[in-house]
This record gives C-alpha cells, structure tokens and sequence, in this order.
C-alpha cells in the first residue's frame, strides 16, 4: 500500500476517467477525488465495500491524500472510517497504521460505490443527467414510502 495515497483499482480506472468533466466527456466531477469521495459515499449508503484487486498504476494513478484534504473530504474519510471500526482511535493523526487503515477502508468504499455506478451509468451518453436521475429516485423513493395504516390509534 502507498501510504498517504488514495488508489484505484485497475479495472475501475478508464470508468473513472469517464466521470470527471473534460473535452469529450459528460461526467459530473471535476477531479478524480471529486468522483472517488462521491463513489465512498455511495459505497457507504448501499453497504458494498469490495477489495481493490489491481491497481492502476496510470490515469488516475494513486491520488495523494492532500488532494482529498484540500478538498474538504479528510472528515468524511475519518467518519467513514469511524463508522466501520468503532474505533475512535483509527483518526489518529499520529499513527501510520490508523492511517493506512482510513485510506484502506475510503479506497474499498469508494470501489464498491465505483461498482453501483457503472452498473447504473451503464449505457448512459450524458453521465451527468443520469447521475441526477439516479440520485432523485433515491431521494424521492425514501419520502415515499408508506406507512401501513392502524385502526388501533382511533381505540
């Protein structure tokens, strides 16, 4: 592992560079930490956190972790790392291997989220208007969900 860095897997990393905005592309990010912190995100909300595999070793190479800091993302990779050890000691700025452990478990969240959304960008042209319609299903699949309704309160 490449301490202080954030890696791809291999077979995830031509679909990584699809999602950030550039010339030809329709993606919805702006750098790769951009696309790897929302991927850790959504890895979290659905529960799927998957092993690396191989790694890329190209376009996107390892990310350092001062991009993700720069960014604002260092909280969510501690709380995401808080969450899944319960352990508060794994934030210790101190601690090499607390650390590397924080960047393990972000890398393999952010994998899984990365495995959700080429499965639903799946033949999408624009990435960015499916994303939004992904999202709003979601949001909007949460607010409606109804409640079975019960006699017994009126008693």
């Amino acid at each position: 592992m490449s301490a202080n860095r954030v890696r791809v897997a291999k077979d995830k990393a031509e679909f990584v560079r699809g999602l950030l905005d550039s010339a030809g592309t329709t993606g919805p990010f702006q750098t790769y930490a951009d696309a790897i912190a929302f991927a850790a995100a959504l890895g979290v909300e659905r529960g799927k956190r998957v092993p690396l595999g191989a790694i890329s070793t190209r376009e996107p190479g390892p990310i350092g972790l001062e991009v993700f800091i720069s960014r604002g993302y260092d909280r969510a990779i501690q709380l995401i790392a808080i969450a899944q050890t319960q352990n508060p000691h794994v934030i210790s700025p101190y601690d090499r291997l607390a650390e590397e452990e924080r960047i393990e478990i972000f890398e393999e969240f952010a994998n899984g989220g990365l495995a959700i959304l080429q499965d639903e960008l799946r033949g999408a042209v624009d990435y960015s208007e499916r994303l939004l319609l992904m999202l709003n299903r979601d949001r909007f699949q949460e607010e409606t969900v109804e409640e079975e309704f019960d006699l017994s309160r009126f008693l």
